[in-house]
């Protein structure tokens, strides 16, 4: 029933939404005779999959319709009994010394955005909350450090990671699952401008420590390290990062499977069956102390590149690591199978968003439910 549900709305997805025409497209409506337990199933999972068409839409829409405070909006519309949602601009950010994310943010004339938003049910015990940080640049330019021009216009899918963690968050919203989240969202482009930042440039992140700037491509670290920071000092005791953060994962993995770090194996397991559970395919990548090394600055704390290109997705890993705090923390690097840069006879998917880590989140989260 689940895989019917599912390869439903993975056919009867429609990427072309500025096509003429699109609104007026036919509805499907997918008629089951079945028992009842089917049914409640059916429509569990037709929730799941509205929010995941979500995500993919907002994936494809392009950088001039979904700037971050558009990407806050559409966060907001989601607000519900029990689920409340907040947003914070430039002046914000910076008066949090969140150096790191304003940084990124400071060659774009776009506000950023640190979209929040927390699910509180009633009757749920103490104890665990769930951090959702997804990393929302909308469009990434690679800023000084340009990118090259071919498939640039692929960079709006840049915040994958950021409307996989609000689209679950909406959806276990919605099903009511007995579990309490704090999603946190980076949302900001990275751009070329007077203002801003370089290489060599040193910033300080939230929690303090001091960050060489190597590659102002290697934006997305910066973002969810104050991010990952806001989310764990908010509460959260279990965190789980989503960004489509590194070439490395996707030259390793290609578009079918993400990569993943966790630095708690009790988390890690839950992730593991979520992963399996939920057919978005996820490989485990190792942590080590002798990896971070790597990440050191003869001039700062850290660095937020290499000069190496071994391990890449890897070095990325342990330099989130020093942002996410004392607690279980697991990190997807989404950037394979996040968005689809050509059409492949195996899959069903259209290029463009693919929804990844929806289905996973809400696993997770039921994993955790009360």
């Amino acid at each position: 029933m689940r895989a019917l549900v599912e390869g439903t709305a993975y056919g009867a997805y429609d990427p072309g939404l500025f096509k003429d025409g699109y609104a007026s497209r036919p509805e499907l409506t997918l008629a089951l005779d079945a028992p009842a337990e089917l049914h409640e199933l059916a429509s569990r999972q037709a929730t799941v999959m509205r929010h995941l068409d979500t995500a993919r839409d907002l994936a494809n829409r392009p950088p001039n319709d979904l700037p971050p405070v558009a990407l806050a909006a559409h966060a907001k519309s989601h607000a519900a009994e029990h689920l409340t949602v907040e947003s914070h601009g430039r002046d914000w950010i910076e008066s949090q010394g969140m150096g790191a994310f304003a940084a990124v943010a400071s060659g774009s004339a776009q506000d950023p955005q640190l979209i929040v938003m927390r699910y509180e049910p009633p009757g749920v015990p103490e104890g665990v909350t769930i951090g959702l940080v997804g990393k929302a640049i909308t469009f990434d330019s690679g800023g000084i450090s340009l990118k090259q021009p071919l498939r640039m216009q692929d960079m709006k899918g840049d915040m994958s990671g950021g409307a996989a963690v609000l689209e679950a968050t909406a959806a276990i919203a919605e099903l009511g699952l007995r579990v309490r989240l704090l999603t946190v969202v980076a949302s900001t482009e990275n751009m070329q401008d007077g203002r801003a930042y370089k290489p060599g440039d040193i910033v300080r992140a939230a929690n303090g420590k001091t960050i060489e700037i190597i590659n102002t491509d290697a934006e997305g670290r910066l973002v969810l390290a104050d991010a990952l920071h806001y989310a764990r000092e908010s509460g959260a005791t279990h965190i789980a990062d989503f960004a489509t953060l590194t070439g490395a994962m996707s030259i390793a993995l290609g578009d079918l499977y993400a990569g993943w770090f966790a630095n708690d194996d009790d988390l890690a397991a839950h992730v593991d069956a979520a992963a399996q559970t939920s057919g978005d395919l996820a490989w485990r990548f190792p942590l080590h102390p002798r990896y971070r090394r790597y990440v050191d600055s003869d001039f700062a704390d850290m660095k937020n590149g290499s000069e190496l290109r071994e391990a890449g997705a890897v070095l990325a890993a342990e330099f989130l690591r020093e942002f996410s705090g004392e607690g279980p923390w697991a990190h997807f690097d989404i950037a394979g199978p996040a968005f689809i840069r050509r059409k492949r006879p195996d899959y069903a998917l259209d290029q463009g968003g693919t929804g990844y880590g929806v289905r996973l989140i809400v696993e997770l989260a039921q994993r955790f439910a009360a």
